[in-house]
């Protein structure tokens, strides 16, 4: 069974086996002696993390000085290839506890955490303004030209060129001292927001014990806030919580008026209510730095400093873009309200719609409307059958299989394990899938990985991928029954899976999915095409009980009803994308308020008050603690490519059409970012995007 062996030459391979005793102790200090060299997570316990940074550490500062060091003239492969093959066995470590701290994190995970927030920051300064070592990387970025390198050579150049000037190297001492400080301030706030928010989260539940303020609440729903209870220790009692599974059936269902504003107030107040757990002052401060570390790096705002490495290039063609589709959308979303407005006064209630109410009124009129039943759709919809549906469309498109394997080790009782072989047999990678909620799991949904493909001393080394979700869990004796949305999102975290283990890339700096933030989002919501067409419905949607498949009268409401809700759902998603571009284009260094900015925000846009933002400042981990900052747009700014993508399988006459699949893996999925964006997707689709067909899709044409 092969196995992942990371090598290491010279002195890095010397630190490293001096302390053999110290390997054997510490699981993650030794090469790992599992199926495919996946992480060792039986073996792993809170003690062996922080030493095992300490060392890796060490052991990543002895490779640098080795470059360093080195009394040959620089070249790419003494002193870029060397930079980005170092600290391999430190980036394994950190997959490891940084995965596990955001899916199954606990009390311990936290304050390791937080202890390694200024160590690593340190560490990556001293790398990152080490001027010996720029001063290497600047002597063969300034021969370029005449060095013969092959395209990925010279992507991974340029990249740690531009990382190393962007983080400062080129500063004077007394600002790259001030950019040290920055960088560790930010971090740890970064690290406190996500803490506070799972805080917030997991502390509230809607205790209910009254039969009767259950009301329009589905079986299936109740059944699964009893379960919730029980394991609280709340016997004939029922539980909701700010979870998606629990919080969003009982917006959509509960009758009772004030329980749902109850629940809906408690999720958009997280990080808001001035308890220990409060955001706003991380935030501000987060501003502040992020704007401040953009001046001393020449930028007027953050937003100049992010989208000068994305597609998008400048704020303001993100703002184009958001206020193009903004107008169409909250006019289409003020014709919801009336709807709704309309409802609530022909059933006699004497109040004006709330936000709490949109989710329960919305369900109603669909219902009339198009005479679909939320909760009769989720019976087509197990777990089990739509895992089946998402593995076919991808055996169909790529070829590949997935071989469940119960002998690679797991995190959580929960996790399933799968072997990936391409088209001939051979031997892909490892993908984790980890579908549903629990306490110590952030909330949303996610790709990562725990080790990404590249090329090393000759050998491939495979990806091993997880994908992380909070699916609605199996409960009242029914199996998992999952939401359409939810089935979406499956389809969704496994086109970023694909994009990973599709990688055929030699280093891996430039691997997987590394691309820009704005061209990311293109290989998961591609596959959501496929996941909702009515062909490929057809196939994976079945009755949980009876295994029919679901009726064409089911999926032709489905399909008359896609466009429907759609001013809600795109009005509050650019909402959240306007605040964040907001924030981020802010040019002065100064106090905010961050309720009244967030009030002054949304008023200047319109947003109508039936409607908040997806994320509120308090809560938008995308782009406080989550890698978004200035990015959030990328999702419709990746719709554009998605939509225009598909409709080249569209245009062809054959949804699994095979010469377009390989030309999609090709081109796009196994390149990582050894391509310009744009280069990657007119390889593929020989045209640039047209926006017509999102446009169409959402039905603001």
């Amino acid at each position: 069974m092969k196995k992942c062996a990371i090598l290491f030459t010279g002195a890095a391979l010397l630190l490293f086996s001096c302390n053999s005793n110290q390997q054997e102790m510490n699981p993650l200090l030794a090469e790992f002696d599992t199926p495919f060299g996946v992480p060792p997570f039986d073996l792993v316990a809170y003690e062996h993390y922080m030493p095992a940074f300490k060392k890796t550490m060490e052991l990543q500062n002895a490779e640098i000085g080795a470059i360093i060091n080195n009394n040959e003239a620089p070249t790419f492969e003494n002193t870029v290839a060397a930079l980005d093959y170092s600290g391999a066995r430190l980036d394994a470590v950190s997959n490891v506890f940084y995965n596990i701290k955001s899916a199954n994190t606990s009390d311990e995970m936290q304050a390791i955490a937080r202890e390694l927030v200024p160590l690593r920051s340190a560490h990556s300064s001293n790398i990152n303004l080490n001027a010996d070592l720029f001063e290497r990387i600047k002597t063969v970025y300034d021969q370029r030209d005449a060095l013969n390198l092959n395209r990925e050579q010279e992507m991974l150049l340029e990249k740690f060129y531009k990382q190393f000037v962007r983080s400062g190297a080129s500063l004077d001492e007394e600002d790259k001292a001030n950019m040290r400080k920055i960088d560790e301030e930010l971090s740890m706030l970064s690290l406190r927001f996500g803490d506070n928010l799972l805080e917030e989260t997991n502390n509230y539940q809607l205790v209910i014990d009254n039969r009767e303020d259950l009301a329009g609440l589905p079986d299936g729903v109740i059944a699964s806030a009893a379960e919730a209870a029980k394991s609280a220790g709340m016997e004939a009692k029922w539980v909701f919580t700010l979870h998606k599974p629990s919080w969003i059936p009982f917006l959509t269902y509960a009758d009772k008026r004030e329980l749902r504003e109850e629940i809906y107030k408690a999720m958009y107040n997280r990080g808001n209510r001035g308890n220990e757990n409060d955001n706003k002052e991380i935030i501000n401060k987060t501003i502040k730095l992020r704007t401040e570390r953009a001046k001393l790096l020449g930028y007027e705002s953050h937003a100049d400093f992010v989208l000068e490495e994305r597609m998008s290039k400048t704020g303001q063609n993100v703002y184009d873009l958001l206020m193009k589709l903004w107008t169409p959308a909250v006019r289409m979303a003020k014709e919801e309200a009336a709807m709704m407005q309309d409802m609530i006064v022909r059933e006699g209630g004497d109040f004006e719609l709330a936000s709490w109410d949109w989710w329960y009124y919305a369900e109603k009129i669909r219902k009339e409307k198009y005479d679909l039943d939320d909760e009769k759709l989720r019976e087509y919809f197990s777990l089990e059958d739509v895992t089946t549906g998402v593995l076919d469309v991808i055996h169909q498109l790529y070829g590949i299989t997935f071989e469940r394997r119960d002998d690679i080790p797991v995190y959580h009782p929960d996790v399933i394990a799968y072997e990936l072989k391409d088209k001939d047999g051979s031997h892909m990678g490892v993908q984790y899938m980890d579908f549903y909620p629990r306490p110590g799991k952030n909330s949303g949904a996610w790709s990562t990985s725990y080790r990404k493909q590249h090329v090393r001393n000759g050998e491939n080394i495979s990806t091993v991928g997880s994908i992380v979700c909070n699916f609605s869990k199996p409960s009242g004796g029914k199996p998992a029954l999952i939401s359409f949305d939810e089935a979406m999102t499956f389809f969704h975290e496994m086109g970023h899976a694909l994009h990973g283990q599709f990688s055929d890339c030699t280093y891996p700096g430039i691997s997987g999915t590394s691309v820009p933030r704005d061209f990311v989002e293109l290989p998961s919501q591609i596959m959501e095409n496929w996941g909702e067409h009515p062909r490929v419905l057809k196939t994976y949607a079945k009755h949980y009980q009876t295994g029919a498949p679901i009726p064409d009268e089911m999926l032709q409401k489905l399909e008359a009803s896609s466009k429907f809700n759609m001013g809600f759902v795109t009005t509050e998603y650019l909402a959240a994308a306007i605040l964040d571009m907001d924030y981020h284009t802010i040019t002065q260094v100064k106090d905010l308020d961050v309720n009244t900015f967030e009030k002054q925000s949304m008023e200047q846009i319109g947003l109508i008050e039936e409607i908040i933002p997806r994320y509120k400042s308090t809560y938008f981990s995308h782009i406080f603690s989550g890698g978004y900052s200035a990015g959030y747009y990328s999702y419709i700014w990746s719709e554009v490519l998605d939509k225009d993508a598909f409709n080249a399988f569209v245009e062809s006459g054959d949804l699994f059409n095979q010469e377009l699949a390989a030309s999609f893996r090709e081109n796009i999925l196994s390149q990582g970012g050894t391509r310009e964006a744009m280069e990657m997707y007119l390889d593929f689709r020989g045209q640039e995007p047209d926006e017509t067909a999102l446009l169409k899709a959402r039905g603001l044409d």
